[in-house]
């Protein structure tokens, strides 16, 4: 067992019930279908998460759902989550997953925010584009997060390159818009932000994203490990997250990619750790 020091901004939470009637889920939504529906899948309940963490090294993880398009399982899964991090408050930290689309979507935040948690995330649109109606529907949920100073965390994904289950975006401008309508807003784009980081050469978009931070989430299945040494010369060490997307993969996978092209110990360490603790405001 490895002494827990390492902070996991992107982990997937599941209650019991879920697990064992994932079919039945299944049926009511086509991307958790394409994504879980195989049973070898893995979905793991808050009790499992701890005992992973503690065999992997991690001290503190940010837990969500899953972006259900039913706001009332939406709900169901956040309640999970607050109460997951309320018996655990000091290894996990609840972010709020949702349908922005949904008519109640403002109050689910702030039912959410009220009840600790402290942002939102994996939001996800795997079935339309990020576009000015979506924008208009985020605007208010921006401005409830922007105020309380908490982070958005949304899926994205590199346009080229083979399909996998929950890979839909074709146009990094979507993130573009994102960005640039919520610029004072702190965003992390989850799975490297789909590749816009090699973009933040344009000076333009660096200034733009200066409040963006990228996930690694997914990055041995997608990336040589140079990716690491590569993203930290282009947008700095001090705005990558170690992101997992536990329990699709286990935490040391990427501390070792990482430890192969980074041999700076305090780069190491803001990647995995110092980063996610200044972003959520946590103890040392």
């Amino acid at each position: 067992m490895t002494s827990p020091w390492m902070v996991d901004i992107h982990t997937h939470l599941f209650p019991d019930w879920m697990e064992r009637d994932r079919w039945k889920y299944a049926e009511k939504d086509r991307v958790f279908k394409e994504i879980y529906g195989n049973e070898k899948a893995r979905m793991v309940s808050k009790d499992e998460m701890i005992q992973a963490m503690d065999k992997e090294g991690v001290a503190v993880s940010v837990v969500f759902g899953f972006p259900w398009e039913d706001q009332g399982i939406n709900r169901e899964h956040n309640d999970y989550i607050l109460e997951a991090a309320s018996h655990h408050p000091d290894r996990l930290v609840p972010f709020a997953c949702l349908n922005p689309l949904a008519p109640n979507a403002v109050d689910e935040v702030l039912r959410c925010v009220d009840r600790g948690a402290k942002g939102v995330g994996e939001m996800a649109f795997y079935d339309r584009a990020i576009d000015d109606e979506v924008m208009e529907h985020l605007r208010p949920l921006m401005e409830i997060l922007k105020e309380a100073g908490l982070p958005l965390l949304i899926h994205t994904n590199e346009p080229v390159g083979h399909r996998y289950p929950g890979k839909s975006m074709k146009n990094l401008t979507e993130i573009e818009l994102l960005v640039r309508n919520f610029p004072e807003n702190i965003i992390i784009l989850a799975h490297w932000g789909g590749g816009i980081l090699f973009f933040e050469l344009m000076k333009e978009i660096k200034a733009l994203f200066q409040n963006v931070y990228y996930d690694t989430a997914a990055s041995p299945f997608l990336y040589q490990p140079k990716i690491f040494s590569v993203a930290g010369e282009l947008v700095g060490f001090d705005r990558i997250l170690l992101g997992t997307d536990y329990p699709l993969i286990p935490p040391t996978r990427y501390l070792k990619q990482i430890s192969e092209v980074i041999k700076d110990e305090e780069k190491v360490h803001a990647i995995c750790r110092d980063n996610a603790r200044r972003l959520l405001r946590l103890s040392s």
